[in-house]
């Protein structure tokens, strides 16, 4: 995917500036700033005679695209709303309607003059890495398995004039632009049928993404190391299928060889069918969709390794197919995981849960800082809190903050639930130590506290993801949470 270049640079006196279209906001309850009132008096009174007419007022989100002046070829006019109202999400506004009037153009270039632009409640570099990531991100067009896709976006080259300095906004456009293309990575994986999209794919681009760095070393184990570790829970998922599991690792060394390392595992269900317990054939193709957690970690993974975060990263990623066969797991087997914890499989609908337990028990291993899982869990999450916020859960209430406040920032926002020892009681089995579902409602927290057995040794938090990865109308993935997981690290790495 071609990521266009963000680049600051101040602009004293932007009636000289050469750009194919010149972005000039406005507010629709004052008066033209120092820029546009330059600009306007270029044009011959362009600007103001638009807002006189009535048809463009300001109003947040508006677009106007004029004729330009000297070496600049048009004008934007974007609407924010009211000045005393501009706020983070007033801005975001405006970064979408940036790319809404842009996307209408046929501009190559484009010049963001904003150096009067304030933001309640935020800075300069937040407003930049917003804006850098809301571009990139925006710019995403799926041309996989398509033979016309939709026309790419002209735009290949932004400059943004602020009054931050140039090494600070410079920072935070690219750091913005860094996450951006980890979100679209994320969501070109995830909208791959599975297919193409199997756990031997994931492995090869983990591969190819490790001969792109220095810092990123890449090991693959196959199911006959799987074997040997006892990860007979992972394994029984991938029973019914020909496509043989998958456990990527990927090692980014950007801190200290000794620092301990952040721990991102997600869960790569390239297909899942449900197995045996076999979901209905309505919507069943949106489980391609089911490895969104890896996708996830993917492009989190390749956000800072671009960005040269000076910290320890260890992404470790369990992919496997869930089909149903004369040789799959049958409801009512029983499995031992990997911490020799016995598994009375009562759904084989509930596989997630069963790759990522072996591979919490794995990752022990490194002796995490903190590890954070990420899948698309349950649909009992979706239930409760719909494709707003991504459901997490943590053993340590600092973890679990840490999340929230880096949801909030980058507003890939997530929600805290509870992870109580009541629920605990609903995975018993007279069978087994546990049972891989818990009856009686509260499936996403039955799950989470499924997965909190296997991840007491270490600060530990789950992000289901199951509402968030991908929409239904119109079908595609999100790339959530890959801003959230950046932000978190970045906040980790004092960026």
């Amino acid at each position: 995917m071609t990521a266009i270049k963000f680049s600051a640079r101040k602009v004293n006196d932007p009636t000289t500036a050469t750009t194919e279209c010149a972005v000039v906001y406005i507010f629709s309850d004052s008066k033209l700033s120092g820029t546009a009132s330059a600009l306007n008096k270029a044009s011959g009174g362009a600007i103001k005679a638009v807002l006189d007419l009535g048809d463009f007022t300001g109003k947040s989100g508006q677009c106007s695209t004029l004729p330009g002046t000297g070496k600049i070829k048009r004008l934007l006019l974007v609407g924010c709303g009211e000045k005393k109202q501009f706020d983070r999400s007033a801005a975001r506004d405006f970064a979408q309607a940036v790319y809404s009037g842009i996307n209408g153009t046929s501009a190559k270039s484009a010049l963001l003059l904003l150096d009067d632009m304030k933001v309640k409640g935020a800075d300069d570099q937040w407003l930049l890495e917003m804006l850098s990531r809301t571009l990139e991100s925006k710019s995403y067009r799926y041309t996989e398995t398509v033979s016309k896709p939709k026309p790419a976006l002209s735009l290949q080259r932004v400059v943004i004039s602020c009054a931050a300095p140039k090494a600070a906004a410079q920072r935070a456009l690219d750091q913005g632009s860094a996450t951006g293309n980890g979100i679209n990575i994320a969501r070109n994986m995830a909208n791959l049928p599975g297919n193409i999209c199997t756990p031997s794919y994931l492995a090869q681009q983990a591969r190819k993404m490790g001969r792109s760095s220095n810092a990123l070393s890449v090991q693959i184990l196959e199911e006959k190391k799987m074997r040997e570790l006892g990860m007979g829970s992972l394994l029984s998922v991938t029973a019914g299928t020909d496509q043989p599991a998958k456990l990527i690792v990927m090692n980014y060394q950007g801190g200290k060889k000794n620092d301990s390392p952040h721990v991102l595992v997600g869960k790569g269900i390239t297909f899942d069918s449900g197995g045996i317990s076999l979901k209905p054939g309505a919507k069943m193709d949106e489980m391609k969709y089911d490895m969104g957690g890896a996708a996830g970690v993917f492009g989190t993974m390749d956000a800072i390794t671009t960005m040269k975060l000076p910290l320890n990263v260890i992404a470790v990623i369990a992919a496997a197919e869930n089909m149903p066969s004369g040789g799959a797991t049958k409801p009512g087997d029983v499995v031992t995981s990997m911490a020799g914890k016995t598994i009375e499989v009562l759904n084989t609908d509930a596989e997630g849960r069963l790759v990522l337990c072996d591979a919490l028990t794995y990752v022990e291993r490194f002796k995490p800082a903190s590890v954070i899982d990420i899948a698309t869990l349950t649909g009992a999450c979706v239930v409760a809190l719909g494709s707003h916020a991504t459901g997490l859960y943590a053993n340590k209430e600092q973890l679990a903050q840490q999340l929230l406040a880096a949801g909030t920032e980058s507003h890939d926002r997530a929600w805290h639930m509870p992870l109580w020892h009541e629920y605990t009681k609903q995975l018993r089995s007279n069978f087994a130590d546990l049972g891989n579902i818990g009856g009686g409602g509260g499936g996403s927290v039955t799950a989470a506290c499924f997965l909190a057995e296997f991840a007491k040794s270490y600060d530990w938090a789950h992000l289901d993801i199951a509402g968030t990865a991908w929409d239904s109308a119109p079908k595609g993935a999100t790339g959530r949470p890959v801003g959230l997981l950046t932000r978190y690290l970045m906040d980790r790495a004092g960026k």
